[in-house]
C-alpha cells in the first residue's frame, strides 16, 4: 500500500483487525480489509489496529517455601491507600501516591525476587540458538548507535555474535572486511507492535489467532500460542531491517493476554525464534474496542464505566490471588521450620503433620500478579489523553508500570506527565481518524511525547505492511517535528525504532544500541535510513548475516511460499 493511501488515516491496511462486529468476532473471526481499502470513518472497515501483549518471563508465579525474611516481608504486604487518596486528580496528589506507595512496591518486589529463584522455569522455553558468525568488520560508514551519537567515516567490528567496538581506524584482527563507504549503518530496528504470526498472510479465517473474544479478560491466554512461523511477514520485515518483534493478541478485550517478543529468524516453532530471557508483555486495551465488542453481545462492558470497572474488578481479584499464595507460603515455611527445628512437644496428628494446601492455580491471575510485581512489562491500547491519565491512575492503584501505551492519539497532551513517570509512547507517524477516539491528532504527535527530559516516543506498525518501512514511518515523524521548530537529528530520531523500543520490551541491555557487549544486531543501509529512497542492504541478527540484498539466491523463504506460483521472493 503506497504511503499516501495512509495520510489522515483514510487508509486501512490489512493487518488493522476489525474487531468491530461482535457477530463478525464469533462467526467469522474478524475481518481485516485489503491493502489499500478506503473506507468512512466510522465504519466498520475503517475500525482500529489490533494491540497486545502479556506475557512473564516465569510460567509459575508461585513457589515453594519461603524462610521466616519473607515470611516478615509477606506481613508488610497492605491493601493501597483509600479511594479518595487514589482517586485524586492532578499532578500534585500523583506525586504524593508514588512516594506513599513506594515502601510498599519496594517490598512487593524484594519479595518477588526471593520467591523468583524458586519459581518453575517458562514452560515454553527458548530454544533460539544464534547462528554461527565469522568475525566481520564494516568499514568506513556513517553510524548512528542508537544512544544519541552520530559517527562519520566509522567502523563497527563484529565478533562472537556481539558488538566489539565501533569507531575510526579499527583494525580488522582477521575478521571478514565490508566496505560501507557511503553507507548509514544503525541497530537493527525494533517492532513493539506487531500480529505476525497471530494474523498471518494469507489473511483467511484460518489464520487469525489474535483476539480471544469470548471474555473481557484472558489473561491467561499467550500470544505465542498462535504464532504461525511459516508467516512469510517476518521474511519481509527482515528486509526491512526489523530483528526484534513483539507479537500481542488484539484489542478486542480489556485484557487479552500475552504478548512475545521474537528474533526475527527463520524458525520451525516459535520457541525457535523466542528472545532468551525477555520478559512476556501485558496487553491491555481501553476505550471503543471492548465496549463496542462485549456491549454488541449484551453483556459488560458497555461504556468506559464498565471498561474502568472491569480493569479493576481484574486486579482486585489478582491481590486476593496474590495473598492467599503468600498465606499459604508463610505457613509451609512455618510448618517446615517447625520440623527442621526438632522441637515439636507433642505427638502430632496425620492432620497436624501434612503441609498446607496450595491455592489453585488460576492462569488469569497469575498473569496480573506477574504485572503488578514488574515482572511482565505492560502495554496499554489508548488513544486519548484522559484515558491514559486513567490508566496511570489505575496503575498507581494497583502498583503496577505502564511500559508503554500504544496508538495514543492524544499523546501530545500529557507528553510531560508520560516523560515523568517514565512510560512510552508507541505511536503512528500519521494514522488517525477512522473513528471517534482517533481523530484529535496532530502531525507533531511523536515529536512532541519525544521532546521532554526523558521522554520516550517509539514508531511502531501494527502492520504487516507497514513493519517493511519503520524507517520511513519515523523519517515522516522527525520531519514534522523539524518543520515545528525542534531540533530533531537523525542520530536522535532512530532511538524511536532502537533503543527507545528496546526499552519498553526490557531488553535495552541486550539490544537496541551498538554498543560493546550488546548482541550484535545490525544493518547496512544504502543511503542515510530516513531517505524514502532508504533500502536495508544488509541484516545481522546476532552478527550472522540473515539478509544480504545482493544475494537474491540466498534470501529467506517461508516454506509457505514454496511452490507457489508468484515464488518466495521478495
Amino acid at each position: 500500500m503506497a504511503i499516501e493511501e495512509r495520510h489522515h488515516g483514510l487508509g486501512v491496511a490489512r493487518t488493522e483487525i476489525d474487531v468491530v462486529v461482535a457477530e463478525a468476532v464469533e462467526a467469522h473471526a474478524l475481518h481485516r480489509p485489503s491493502p489499500g481499502c478506503r473506507q468512512p470513518f466510522g465504519m466498520p472497515g475503517g475500525d482500529d489496529r489490533v494491540v497486545a501483549a502479556v506475557d512473564h518471563e516465569r510460567g509459575n508465579l508461585h513457589p515453594g517455601s519461603e524462610r521466616k525474611a519473607v515470611e516478615a516481608m509477606a506481613q508488610q504486604q497492605v491493601d493501597r491507600q483509600p479511594a479518595e487518596v487514589r482517586l485524586a486528580h492532578g499532578h500534585e496528589a500523583f506525586e504524593g501516591r508514588r512516594e506513599q506507595h513506594a515502601p510498599e512496591r519496594a517490598g512487593r518486589r524484594e519479595l518477588h525476587r526471593h520467591t523468583r529463584a524458586q519459581a518453575a522455569p517458562d514452560p515454553f522455553e527458548s530454544t533460539y540458538q544464534p547462528a554461527a558468525s565469522a568475525p566481520t568488520l564494516i568499514r568506513n560508514a556513517t553510524v548512528l548507535d542508537g544512544t544519541g551519537r552520530r559517527l562519520d567515516g566509522a567502523d563497527v567490528l563484529l565478533r562472537d555474535g556481539k558488538i566489539v567496538a565501533v569507531g575510526t581506524g579499527l583494525a580488522s584482527d582477521g575478521a571478514a572486511v565490508v566496505d560501507a563507504q557511503g553507507r548509514w549503518v544503525t541497530p537493527g530496528l525494533i517492532d513493539v507492535h506487531s500480529h505476525l504470526g497471530v494474523y498471518a498472510s494469507p489473511g483467511v479465517t484460518a489464520h487469525q489467532d489474535g483476539n480471544e473474544a469470548t471474555d473481557p479478560v484472558t489473561a491467561g491466554v499467550w500470544a505465542e500460542h498462535g504464532v504461525w512461523p511459516q508467516d512469510p511477514g517476518f521474511y519481509t520485515a527482515l528486509a526491512g531491517g526489523v530483528t526484534t518483534l513483539q507479537v500481542l493478541p488484539g484489542s478486542a478485550n480489556l485484557i487479552g493476554g500475552r504478548g512475545v517478543t521474537l528474533r526475527n529468524v527463520a524458525g520451525t516453532t516459535m520457541q525457535e525464534m523466542k528472545f532468551p530471557g525477555a520478559p512476556h508483555g501485558l496487553k491491555m486495551a481501553c476505550g471503543e474496542n471492548p465496549k463496542r465488542v462485549y456491549g454488541g453481545k449484551g453483556r459488560s462492558p458497555s461504556t468506559r464505566m464498565g471498561n474502568v470497572a472491569g480493569y479493576r474488578q481484574a486486579f482486585a481479584d489478582a491481590q486476593d490471588y496474590r495473598r492467599q499464595w503468600q498465606k499459604y507460603e508463610r505457613e509451609l515455611a512455618a510448618s517446615q521450620s517447625s520440623q527442621d527445628d526438632g522441637k515439636a512437644r507433642r505427638k502430632k496428628s496425620d492432620d497436624d503433620a501434612k503441609p498446607p494446601t496450595p491455592p489453585k492455580r488460576d492462569l488469569r491471575l497469575e498473569t496480573l500478579v506477574g504485572a503488578m510485581d514488574g515482572e511482565i512489562q505492560v502495554h496499554i491500547h489508548c488513544y486519548r489523553a484522559d484515558e491514559m491519565a486513567v490508566m496511570l491512575d489505575l496503575a498507581q492503584e494497583f502498583g503496577f508500570k505502564v511500559a508503554a501505551f500504544h496508538h495514543g492519539v492524544e499523546a501530545y497532551k500529557i507528553a510531560d506527565r508520560l516523560a515523568q513517570e517514565g512510560v512510552c509512547g508507541a505511536l503512528w507517524a500519521d494514522w488517525w481518524g477512522f473513528k471517534m477516539e482517533a481523530y484529535d491528532a496532530i502531525w507533531e504527535n511523536i515529536a512532541f511525547v519525544d521532546a521532554p527530559a526523558n521522554g520516550c516516543a517509539i514508531v511502531h506498525s501494527d502492520s504487516a505492511e507497514g513493519i517493511q518501512r519503520l524507517n520511513q514511518e519515523a523519517a515522516k515523524a522527525m520531519t514534522r517535528g523539524q518543520q515545528a521548530g525542534l531540533e530533531i537529528p537523525p542520530e536522535r530520531a532512530i532511538r524511536w525504532i532502537t533503543s527507545n523500543a528496546a526499552r519498553s520490551l526490557g531488553i535495552a541491555r541486550e539490544v537496541g544500541t551498538l554498543e560493546p557487549g550488546k548482541r550484535a544486531d545490525v544493518v547496512i543501509w544504502n543511503r542515510d535510513p530516513f531517505s524514502v529512497y532508504a533500502q536495508a542492504e544488509r541484516v545481522y541478527v546476532d552478527g550472522a548475516l540473515r539478509y544480504d540484498r545482493a544475494a537474491p539466491p540466498a534470501l529467506p523463504e517461508s516454506d509457505f511460499l514454496l511452490g507457489q506460483p508468484a515464488g518466495g521472493a521478495l
